[in-house]
């Protein structure tokens, strides 16, 4: 009798243990994901009109693969920057241009991401598009990947021109060819962009916006996009012709971490 009750207080025990198991993993799947503030919009809510390649969520970026958070191909931004970007739409239209973003807002967790692949040097899938001539060993120092993004912070993005009418950008198939992001227009990817003189994300000093290399027809184009939103308050990085900052920030010092997602959006009542 003494064996048999030891016997079904073991597995007493040890079905109670594997129910906290299972109810402490059915608590952490219902933590609920961060939501962004109530001024984060949807760009499209705001201007209908400006093109969206939300290249992150796709594996044509220099990863090789969607990046962690990217839940839908979403332009997010604080309500300030979206604006601004519908005032710069207005005004580049009538000139035959559209804007077209290629990221917006970026959660943390893709930043920590980029930063797990750049540690991860065997990992060289992309390097035949987006850094040919970096050595992957120094993408932490010579500024490529930091461990913090200002895009996290809602009033960045990533942007080009496109002629109107636009034409359609082809799809990116993993494992086709690779051609330097620095190559003439005409070999590499055929983003429908105007010539800016390098796609984007090409991890490069072409990628300076006033490199003195670029000239003609291409700095004429990164000059029409730097002086237009300059104009309204955006500030260039000096490093990437596509990279430009709404000021003053809404969020100057905080990191957001919610996903890309119009989930991400919706408000409790």
């Amino acid at each position: 009798m003494t064996r048999l009750t030891t016997a079904v207080r073991g597995l007493v025990t040890a079905l109670a243990a594997l129910l906290a198991v299972t109810a402490a993993s059915t608590t952490a799947r219902a933590t609920p994901e961060p939501k962004a503030p109530e001024d984060f919009v949807a760009l499209r809510s705001v201007d209908r009109t400006i093109l969206q390649e939300m290249r992150y969520f796709t594996p044509h970026n220099f990863v090789g693969e969607r990046i962690d958070g990217y839940r839908e191909p979403l332009c997010i931004l604080t309500r300030p920057a979206a604006e601004a970007l519908h005032k710069a739409q207005r005004q580049l239209l009538p000139q035959g241009y559209s804007l077209k973003v290629y990221d917006c807002y970026r959660p943390q967790r893709a930043v920590d991401h980029f930063v797990r692949w750049a540690e991860d040097l065997d990992d060289q899938t992309m390097k035949g598009e987006f850094y040919p001539d970096v050595d992957k060993t120094r993408l932490f120092e010579d500024g490529y990947i930091a461990e913090k993004s200002g895009h996290s912070r809602g009033s960045t993005m990533d942007l080009t021109l496109v002629k109107i009418p636009a034409k359609p950008t082809p799809p990116y198939v993993p494992g086709q060819p690779l051609v330097p992001c620095f190559a003439p227009q005409g070999e590499r990817f055929p983003d429908n962009s105007v010539d800016m003189g390098t796609g984007y994300d090409c991890f490069d000093t072409l990628s300076h916006t006033l490199d003195p290399r670029v000239q003609g027809q291409q700095r004429v184009n990164r000059l029409l996009l730097k002086d237009t939103l300059e104009d309204l308050g955006f500030v260039n990085l000096a490093e990437e012709w596509w990279h430009f900052t709404y000021k003053p920030e809404a969020y100057p010092d905080t990191y957001f971490d919610f996903p890309v997602s119009a989930a991400s959006l919706v408000r409790s009542h």
